[in-house]
């Protein structure tokens, strides 16, 4: 039986536990993650694991961070594809596509942080709220090109609460109904999107095409259609 080494035999021991979390959920799901499997595998001690993470929650808490700004930089990366101000519809559609892409790179990333909830964890809005704003900003920014190049079909369309998620805008405080407006878009047309994605990461989805893209394709051509004025 392998005897556990020191924690400082391996580089960057805090990124390796990590690493080996999603090994475990890869493989057997968020609800095996265990710390205890975790040392087992990387040869070190549990105490070693808890001068990171004290409880299995906190490891959790730590992946959620990561996959949302792995999320948050494949949607700002695929907006600033296109950096011309008369680019707004490309960037619409490139990080429409690129939602899916990321989705389908990173499947277990992705439904840790939009799919089904780890058995018994209560995420920690306080922590996890930043890197959740920030992977939706990039769809808030080109709504809200759209919506100030009086380019966003809006006329009637209901105002959702933005509550903590408020933090999309800079300004603090109470967001002004335009800003109400630019989210309550973001919302719908992320919740259309999450839909096929999600139903086609878990098997629920019937092939569309070689690789299931072509309903997802429709469906942002639709979305544009909705709410993109030509012109």
């Amino acid at each position: 039986m392998a005897r556990p080494v020191k924690s400082a035999q391996i580089s960057n021991l805090k990124e390796s536990i990590k690493d080996a979390a999603w090994h475990q959920i890869t493989v057997s799901g968020p609800s095996s993650l265990s710390l205890r499997k975790i040392a087992r595998e990387l040869h070190i001690s549990a105490p070693a694991i808890y001068n990171y993470f004290p409880d299995r929650d906190a490891l959790v808490t730590a992946l959620v961070i990561d996959a949302y700004l792995s999320f948050g930089d494949s949607q700002h990366a695929a907006k600033d594809l296109f950096p011309e101000e008369d680019q707004v519809l490309e960037r619409f559609r490139e990080t429409g596509i690129a939602y899916r892409e990321w989705a389908i790179l990173y499947p277990h990333r992705y439904l840790l942080i939009f799919g089904t909830p780890v058995p018994g964890y209560i995420p920690p809005m306080h922590e996890i709220l930043p890197a959740m704003v920030r992977s939706m900003g990039a769809l808030a920014e080109v709504i809200a090109e759209l919506h100030r190049a009086g380019r966003l079909k809006v006329q009637g369309f209901p105002l959702f609460d933005a509550g903590e998620c408020g933090s999309f805008f800079q300004n603090g405080g109470e967001q002004h109904p335009e800003e109400r407006l630019v989210y309550s878009v973001v919302m719908l047309v992320w919740s259309r999107v999450h839909g096929i994605v999600s139903l086609e990461l878990t098997g629920k989805l019937p092939p569309f095409g070689a690789d299931g893209s072509a309903l997802y394709r429709y469906e942002l051509d639709a979305i544009f259609r909705e709410f993109v004025i030509n012109g």
